[in-house]
């Protein structure tokens, strides 16, 4: 028995899940990416406690009109522009103090408050986003692989044609349809402003992505032998989905759970930045880029801060990804057809 053959029953013996949280703990790039994910995760959730007992502010008032003290002196968060008119009015830039650490924006609020609350929308979205994706393209690409025939066809077309729109073009049709007429699910009607209408939405516009490897996992599982031989023994087809197909494909899920989500997160970001995605109050990193688009040349740190975060988060998830499929197919067998 070679060696591949070895390491690849020893994967399967040992569960995925084993498998990957081994994987990770011997790949220092990929622990490092977990620890960073965590570190943003964990400050977003303490978004309450900090705006309340560190930065002594409301990060969702318009503050205009307010000051703070620096240096024992009183200064106003709209100051002259730096024009040779002095025209117009622009918010303070960083303090790098408990107060407004990162400066204010258009409207005198705290950037910091800000970003720590829009991570938590931002990262709420994406996650929820990518479960509901992976649970729709597991249900999508079972259907596909294991029945065959007309299904197959059918949901593998539908799919096709999800896949040649553009995912953005797709995503922005889909978002300004629900956004303006609200969401109706039967007797559910979800409003324009719920942030469960972007996880819809992008959730949708990712299935396509992850079932096709789905499909073509459970495809290689219907022909091996422990299937048919289920078969043979008049298994009933659920029981076979439940039993053998679907923990077998833990794995590809696996996987595919980061990925999706760095790109779910992506999607949220370009749709809010559009103002088609989170609506206010609420706030997202997109929506701070939005906010800080004016300010791009005085203060750049309105857009900066939401941007670094995205690409910090996007970096992690990609890393993540890369080292679990490492892990769980060190040969990359796992999307072939």
């Amino acid at each position: 028995m070679n060696t591949s053959s070895t390491q690849s029953e020893r994967l399967a013996a040992a569960g995925p899940w084993k498998t990957a949280l081994k994987g990770l703990a011997r790949d220092h790039a990929a622990r490092l990416a977990g620890l960073g994910l965590f570190l943003i995760v964990l400050a977003c959730l303490m978004a309450p406690l900090y705006a309340s007992h560190i930065a002594h502010t409301d990060p969702f008032r318009a503050n205009v009109a307010g000051s703070i003290m620096l240096d024992g002196h009183e200064v106003d968060l709209m100051q002259p522009n730096d024009n040779p008119l002095h025209l117009g009015l622009s918010p303070i830039g960083p303090t790098w103090q408990a107060r407004y650490l990162l400066g204010a924006d258009s409207q005198g609020r705290d950037i910091a408050a800000r970003l720590l609350y829009g991570g938590r929308n931002s990262l709420l979205i994406a996650s929820a986003s990518a479960v509901l994706c992976l649970a729709l393209a597991t249900v999508i690409g079972i259907a596909a692989g294991f029945l065959g025939g007309v299904t197959d066809a059918v949901l593998s077309r539908l799919m096709d044609i999800m896949w040649a729109v553009p995912v953005y073009l797709f995503a922005i049709c889909l978002s300004i349809v629900t956004i303006t007429t609200g969401l109706h699910l039967g007797p559910f009607t979800l409003e324009g402003n719920s942030l469960l209408v972007p996880v819809m939405i992008i959730a949708l516009v990712y299935v396509p992505y992850a079932a096709r490897p789905v499909r073509a996992r459970v495809m290689s599982l219907k022909t091996a032998e422990f299937v048919t031989a289920a078969r043979c023994l008049g298994v009933p087809r659920w029981r076979i989905v439940l039993v053998d197909i679907l923990p077998n494909i833990s794995d590809t899920l696996v996987v595919l759970g980061p990925l999706v989500m760095a790109m779910a997160l992506l999607t949220e970001s370009a749709l809010s930045f559009l103002s088609i995605g989170v609506q206010a109050p609420a706030s997202s990193w997109g929506t701070m880029i939005q906010d800080g688009e004016g300010l791009i040349y005085t203060r750049p740190m309105v857009a900066m801060a939401p941007g670094v975060a995205i690409a910090s988060v996007v970096l992690c998830l990609n890393i993540l990804g890369d080292s679990l499929r490492d892990c769980l197919d060190p040969r990359g067998t796992r999307g072939e057809p």
